[in-house]
């Protein structure tokens, strides 16, 4: 490979990795220095570095080599010649909060070269869970087969590590959990007391390990905040060092807007700042990505340390009520069905067709539904509101809300909402790295009941095989960067991220060649090619394309 050097790398204790690796002899015998080697790679550090053949030498869950090492010196020695080796995916923004806990092996996840998910995104997260919403909170992990026996995160975090699963796991606070934990889903700002409770659940939920604080701007109760409130939360976690990561509160006509209230917040806290899934909805909104992505630039010369994350695909999705109105919302699930059930409901249809038509995505046709609550709606997955519409002899917009109404308001929805030149503009861009917005699942239970989007199973060798191969947006290095020490630098996680000496031995190996994505649209259960083995602390949770079924991943407490 052009540029590609061979190197002898400094190992522990200041030896070459030849010299790391000298045996120590039983008797007869020669006890070997490696756990694993894996032999002859073409090796990608994760900083953005070209790459370089080498071997890496793994001993317990760490990296404790690189160079030349002998094949004599390891337990298990693993030939990954003529393909390249390269620190574990981190993903910076997923939804597994609860998914973890029904797919502890993490297929989707594993199986793309994840090895780090960084949970609690959007302004929601699995804990604390409490307060006025936290029974409809439960009975929706119970319908997931979750049993919700936590309280607060430190709760949460301890059973995620009972149940065991595949990679690791970290977690952000939802600005949205949190508020509703202390008045509900309801649009007023908190009084003086009731700040007072939120702020001290950030600082307890720090302690017990969060990596920092989410927003969803765009969806209840982040809606309702007045930005002080999000900056008093935000100062608190800036104190410890964490991340400020959002959802911001328009994606569409308003983009600009709250870019500017996202780097405003980080500014005036003081904190770290991720801009989530970068994008511009909406066809009338196309023309403004490229001056989102400006104001980022200008935070990032200005002192705010903001970055951005996004995903490899011109759709995205969420719950369908993200069209409704804010007074609509207001006071939850069950003021939502009494507005639809009543005479309010021809106000709620005027707002939702405009918020459709002249927002985001801009036609019904482009709003394909992922999930439903019910058995009897089932059939409607993967229908766009055209055809449920037709199929009801209504139109698309009296779908929406009777489909909304029917369910419960737990609908989801694809909305083809992207354009492919703004998809690549965002990739290509420095300031941004990849997160998928998926979660973990598999193609069993209540996931093979929905038509997910693809992002879950194919975000990382979407990026690696269509994005780099074959429309060469920026090279192996600079994706892999995007993709490990970018992320991890960013959340605060310090001993993973890199290929290098005593970092965790989270490592992916796939083949460059014939590496891509295989979930689509229509067909989202599907794993993808070109990923041959992933390691998560030392273990091959994934080899020769397959899961191992073991779990080793660990909790990772912010500390």
């Amino acid at each position: 490979m052009g540029g590609m050097s061979r190197r002898r790398f400094v190992g522990l204790g200041g030896a070459s990795a030849v010299g790391l690796a000298a045996s120590r002899r039983v008797g007869a015998s020669v006890e070997p220095r490696f756990d694993i080697v894996l032999k002859a790679g073409t090796l990608l550090d994760g900083t953005g570095a070209p790459a370089f053949a080498g071997d890496v030498g793994i001993v317990g869950d760490r990296i404790a080599a690189l160079g030349e090492i002998a094949a004599t010196q390891a337990a298990r020695v693993v030939d990954v010649s003529g393909l390249h080796v390269c620190p574990g995916f981190i993903d910076i923004h997923t939804h597994s909060d609860g998914d973890i806990l029904a797919y502890p092996t993490a297929d989707s996840r594993a199986r793309q070269g994840i090895t780090t998910e960084l949970t609690g995104n959007c302004g929601s997260s699995a804990a604390p869970l409490t307060g006025p919403t936290a029974e409809e909170r439960r009975s929706d992990f119970r319908r997931d087969g979750i049993d919700p026996d936590w309280t607060d995160v430190a709760a949460y975090l301890a059973r995620v590590e009972r149940t065991r699963i595949s990679i690791n796991h970290a977690m952000l606070l939802g600005q949205g959990t949190l508020r509703e934990s202390v008045i509900g889903d309801v649009d007023r700002p908190l009084s003086a007391d009731e700040m007072k409770a939120v702020l001290r659940s950030v600082e307890e939920g720090l302690e017990q390990g969060a990596f920092g604080l989410s927003t969803g701007l765009e969806y209840t109760p982040g809606r309702f905040t007045p930005t002080e409130e999000i900056v008093a939360m935000a100062r608190l976690a800036a104190r410890r060092g964490g991340l400020y990561a959002s959802h911001i509160r328009n994606e569409e006509r308003g983009l600009l807007e709250a870019t500017d209230e996202a780097i405003r917040i980080g500014r005036r806290a003081g904190i770290r700042v991720q801009v989530s899934h970068v994008k511009a909805s909406g066809k009338g909104n196309w023309g403004k990505q490229g001056a989102s992505l400006a104001l980022i630039e200008a935070g990032r010369r200005d002192g705010v340390l903001v970055l951005g994350d996004a995903y490899p695909y011109t759709a995205y999705s969420t719950g369908l009520t993200v069209t409704f109105p804010s007074w609509a919302l207001d006071g939850g699930t069950a003021a939502v069905l009494r507005r639809l059930r009543g005479p309010e409901r021809e106000r709620v249809r005027k707002d939702v067709l405009d918020y459709v038509l002249n927002g985001d995505p801009g036609d019904f046709a482009l709003i394909v539904i992922a999930s439903v609550r019910s058995a009897k709606n089932r059939p409607l997955v993967g229908k766009n509101l055209v055809e449920i519409g037709s199929g009801w002899r209504m139109e698309p917009v009296e779908a929406l809300l009777r489909l909304v109404d029917e369910e419960e308001t737990a609908v989801s929805y694809v909305g083809h909402g992207m354009s492919a030149e703004n998809v690549e503009q965002v990739l290509r861009h420095p300031l941004v790295m990849i997160g998928s917005d998926g979660s973990a699942m598999a193609p069993t239970g209540r996931a093979a009941e929905a038509r997910p989007h693809p992002r879950s199973y194919g975000t990382c060798p979407r990026v690696l095989g269509p994005y780099v191969r074959e429309r060469h947006l920026f090279d192996l290095a600079a994706a892999v960067q995007k993709m490990t020490s970018m992320p991890a630098d960013q959340i605060g996680i310090r001993d993973r991220g890199r290929l290098a000496r005593g970092k965790k031995a989270d490592v992916v190996v796939f083949d460059a060649a014939t590496v891509a994505d295989l979930a689509t649209f229509d067909t989202p259960h599907r794993y993808p090619a070109g990923i041959v083995h992933v390691l998560v602390n030392g273990v091959f949770v994934v080899e020769r394309g397959a899961h191992t079924g073991e779990r080793p991943g660990q909790v990772l407490r912010y500390a």
